[in-house]
């Protein structure tokens, strides 16, 4: 898929959009160099979009035209992505959102103004402005993926908090006698075979003995005080009216779940055929602590464009790992940022907690850190911090990373965590 890149020279733009999208209708102004503002409104449609599209091919004969929005990605993104002579410049929110503000302080909001106020920005700021560069398809498809999963992920959080809450108002018992993830073979099958008190206090010994076995829970200490727990357990409520509803709900999420897991776990493996497949997947599958889950997250982040992140500053802060530092005469106040992905930002937070197991400087850097007060996630945001200057220059070379060429620069540099480092080094060797 191609889209036009910045250069050098500046662009000749046949014209300027700003384009306000909607989940019924979309509001556009349109400069044509020193013309007045055209403004339109379309429908949200294929047809309407790609319509439009259209149109402004045959106006501008495929020169080249540059559109504002607040997105970088949703349908009218992808249908413009497919337009070669079509710029997209992605405008955050809060940006349009102030400068709408700067004209209008009463905070009314309004499409065509909205659209206006894209514009403008992309009239007077252009040069501050980062133009959308999708990376190449393999890469777009394992960003999907990892994606996809990660909301199916946040789904499952969710139902298994729902079924938690639900056991809680009914059968509270079966919290320990299913174990302690709801999610998990064992804690569906339990439910789905004794969705209440009353059914599970109706089966043999020996059917509870089998099925914790087929679950592999062998220890026959645990499964008799589970069974003794059972003979003597009395149930919440009998009222019919709450039992009722409640082992009807909870068959429900149950069987969510289950859709839930057997998807998740289509998507790991679509994940590793696609990330096996991919050409960047030396630089990352040997780095230390990424393993099968946040080997493919990396990558994603860095991409094959190598003009994306021109230095690993760029992408410690679009990522959210650096600091934002703000001055005010005598008053410096350093904090989080605020502004961040945050799938990023934990995707490298996730990967330096990782990388304490597997590589000795990041766990002597660790030490060092803990020993002179600092908190645990104050530590690993620098330790990540750390990690993306290593990883941006091996990406950047396309050389994988090597652990012991990185702690004999440490000992060239004679920094305080090279002997540590060193140490930790031989004894996990040992």
């Amino acid at each position: 898929m191609k889209t036009n890149t910045p250069s050098d020279s500046p662009v000749q733009w046949a014209a300027l959009i700003g384009f306000d999208w909607g989940d019924s209708r979309h509001a556009v102004a349109i400069r044509v160099k020193d013309q007045s503002v055209e403004t339109l409104e379309l429908a949200h449609t294929a047809e309407g979009l790609q319509g439009w599209l259209d149109q402004l091919e045959q106006r501008f004969e495929g020169h080249p035209v540059a559109v504002a929005i607040e997105a970088s990605r949703g349908a009218s993104v992808y249908a413009m992505m497919e337009r070669p002579w079509i710029q997209i410049f992605p405008i955050h929110p809060a940006t349009s959102t102030h400068q709408r503000r700067a004209f209008q302080p009463s905070g009314a909001k309004d499409d065509i103004p909205d659209a206006r106020v894209l514009l403008l920005l992309l009239e007077h700021h252009q040069d501050r402005l980062r133009p959308l560069q999708p990376d190449d398809q393999a890469t777009r498809t394992l960003q999907g993926l990892l994606q996809a999963r990660r909301k199916a992920v946040d789904r499952r959080t969710l139902l298994s908090n729902q079924l938690t809450s639900l056991l809680k108002d009914y059968f509270p018992q079966a919290l320990g006698w299913s174990g302690e993830n709801r999610a998990a073979p064992l804690a569906l099958d339990f439910l789905d075979k004794w969705p209440s008190l009353i059914d599970l206090k109706a089966s043999k010994a020996q059917t509870l003995r089998r099925f914790y076995h087929t679950h592999n829970v062998r220890s026959p200490e645990l499964i008799d005080q589970r069974l003794e727990q059972i003979r003597g357990a009395r149930p919440l409520t009998l009222d019919t009216a709450i039992l009722e509803v409640s082992v009807r709900t909870a068959r429900l999420l149950v069987a969510e779940l289950r859709v839930l897991q057997e998807h998740i776990a289509g998507f790991e493996d679509a994940i590793a055929q696609a990330f096996a497949a991919h050409p960047e997947r030396a630089l990352f599958r040997e780095l230390p602590g990424a393993g099968a889950n946040l080997a493919p997250r990396l990558l994603v982040a860095f991409g094959t464009d190598r003009s994306r992140w021109e230095s690993a500053a760029e992408i410690q802060r679009f990522s959210g790992v650096a600091p934002v530092t703000e001055r005010s005469g005598a008053r410096t106040w350093v904090h989080w940022r605020w502004n961040a992905p945050c799938f990023l930002r934990q995707t490298f937070s996730e990967w330096a907690a990782q990388t304490l197991v597997s590589s000795a400087w990041a766990r002597a850097y660790y030490e060092h850190q803990k020993a002179k007060g600092h908190h645990h996630w104050g530590i690993l945001r620098a330790l990540a911090f750390k990690w993306q200057r290593i990883l941006w220059r091996c990406w950047q070379t396309k050389t994988a990373y090597v652990e012991e060429r990185y702690l004999a620069q440490l000992e060239k540099r004679r920094s305080p965590i090279a002997a540590r480092a060193r140490q930790i080094a031989q004894e996990m060797t040992i």
